[in-house]
């Protein structure tokens, strides 16, 4: 039985026959040796054939099929011209990807092998593959595996740059962690300056709000005008600013000396930036959320849809995700816990933090984020794999559940899920024709500006040539007037 070899290069596909090859030793010393010298390997294999690919985007499509374990159209070409076919049962091909042998198989009705011989083969091949092809060069092999390598890593990358879901994910992770840091910084700042102003405490809770006024106070002995209409604009409640005036005069704290009034208002300046900063990452992270995942924004909101995002690690694995798993995403360790101690399986995960979870009623907290979730589900997939997504979806899912939230609680019957989809088809297409007739308008623009243009300019140049053919006539009026003068 002849064994043949297929080796997938960046230049070209190519067919070796086994001729001999140790299969019982193979990582004794003395084989690998054999592995590596030419002479030795070139009596193992021998290239029956060799065919280029026809350009770089011709590599490219055909290591795309490769990855996704597809045969290119030439690769079967190359095969049925190269192989005997028609002594199926006396051959057999060997190659280093068990999807691409599946596939082959099917195609061609050629038992394939993927085993270690077939892997040591491989790599013994593209060691010395510039050597059986006589006329490509190690240098040319090298060329067309850069150039195949950033063609093919550059269409996986290729993306729309405002639906990057990383962005996504880095932002609340950072948005977690401000969190974290402006809670241990307030908690820090209010120790501090408890020291020389403890009263104020109880009267501003807010983290933002204390550091605002610690800013603005600094020392509670010098409040003066200036510092009172400065308190009421932070605290937007005159009886607030008279509470805050009054403990500042019976205060019981300790004073303060000057360089400790100044690092404690510049910690109080560095906890506002950070809360600032925080305010405006939020706001980042709503646009992107309603860029990438719309539908899936409009249900849950901004924060859960991207934590859920994040868990999971891309928009396009939360899509391919069921919604059982969307259900108890986050909550994994009790899923194993209860698995392992036989006990009831968590109901929720990430998606507890929706305020659908918080109205439902303990009874019916598990159904309505079982019926949560898919439609989450259903969102995350329209929004991950169409190309302009919108919320229109979304909103009708959203309404959805405020009906079966109703269902549980009132025993009101929730519309069909058929007739919802239809109205947000029709919605939808609604929604692409205005978009359609917007475009339109927006081309329709530039040519009427550019006829607008050219009006002007025809109007110029008309205006421009009537005063040259003026000049001329008074030119040529001098001209005449001039030799007659001359003969007087």
């Amino acid at each position: 039985m002849s064994q043949f070899i297929l080796f997938e290069s960046a230049s070209g596909y190519a067919l070796f026959e086994k001729l001999f090859a140790e299969e019982i030793a193979q990582k004794n010393d003395k084989v690998q040796d054999n592995f590596a010298n030419f002479g030795s390997f070139s009596k193992m294999v021998s290239l029956k054939s060799f065919v280029p690919f026809t350009s770089a985007e011709h590599a490219l499509e055909n290591a795309n099929s490769i990855s996704e374990g597809i045969p290119h159209d030439f690769l079967i070409t190359f095969l049925k011209t190269t192989l005997p076919l028609k002594q199926k049962s006396k051959i057999k091909l060997m190659l280093a990807d068990e999807k691409l042998a599946a596939a082959i198989h099917e195609a061609l009705s050629i038992p394939c092998i993927k085993n270690t011989t077939a892997i040591e083969l491989h790599r013994g091949i593209r060691g010395h593959f510039d050597k059986f092809v006589q006329k490509l060069n190690e240098t040319d092999l090298a060329k067309a595996q850069l150039g195949l390598a950033h063609s093919y890593s550059r269409s996986k990358v290729k993306f729309n740059v405002n639906r990057i879901d990383n962005m996504v994910i880095q932002s609340i992770a950072l948005l977690d962690q401000l969190d974290k840091d402006v809670n241990t910084f307030a908690m820090r700042l209010r120790e501090w300056y408890s020291y020389h102003f403890p009263e104020l405490i109880k009267i501003v809770p807010d983290n933002y709000k204390y550091a605002k006024l610690v800013s603005v106070i600094q020392s509670r002995t010098s409040i003066d005008e200036k510092k009172i209409t400065a308190i009421e604009e932070i605290t937007d409640d005159e009886v607030i600013t008279k509470q805050i005036q009054e403990a500042a005069r019976t205060s019981m704290g300790s004073e303060g000396s000057e360089i400790d009034m100044f690092n404690m208002c510049h910690f109080a300046k560095k906890v506002i930036n950070i809360v600032e900063y925080r305010q405006k990452l939020h706001d980042y992270l709503i646009n992107k959320m309603n860029l990438i995942a719309p539908n899936l924004t409009s249900i849950v909101g901004e924060l859960v849809g991207a934590r859920l995002i994040s868990h999971s690690g891309s928009i396009t694995n939360l899509a391919k995700s069921p919604a059982s798993t969307i259900q108890i995403l986050g909550a994994e360790k009790a899923l194993f816990r209860a698995l392992k101690k036989k006990g009831n399986t968590p109901k929720y995960g990430l998606i507890f933090n929706t305020s659908f979870i918080g109205k439902a009623k303990m009874k019916d907290k598990g159904r309505i984020a079982r019926y949560l979730s898919n439609k989450c589900a259903i969102a995350t997939r329209i929004d991950a794999f169409s190309e302009n997504p919108n919320s229109i979806f979304g909103e009708k899912m959203k309404d959805q559940v405020i009906e079966r939230l109703k269902f549980y609680s009132e025993g009101q019957m929730p519309r069909t899920n058929v007739d919802v989809m239809k109205e947000a088809v029709k919605e939808a297409k609604k929604h692409e024709q205005d978009e359609n007739v917007g475009k339109r308008k927006t081309e329709e623009l530039p040519s009427q500006k550019s006829k607008k243009l050219r009006l002007t300019e025809t109007k110029k140049a008309e205006k421009k040539n009537k005063k040259k053919a003026e000049q001329k006539e008074e030119v040529e009026e001098v001209e005449e007037v001039e030799p007659e003068e001359d003969n007087e």
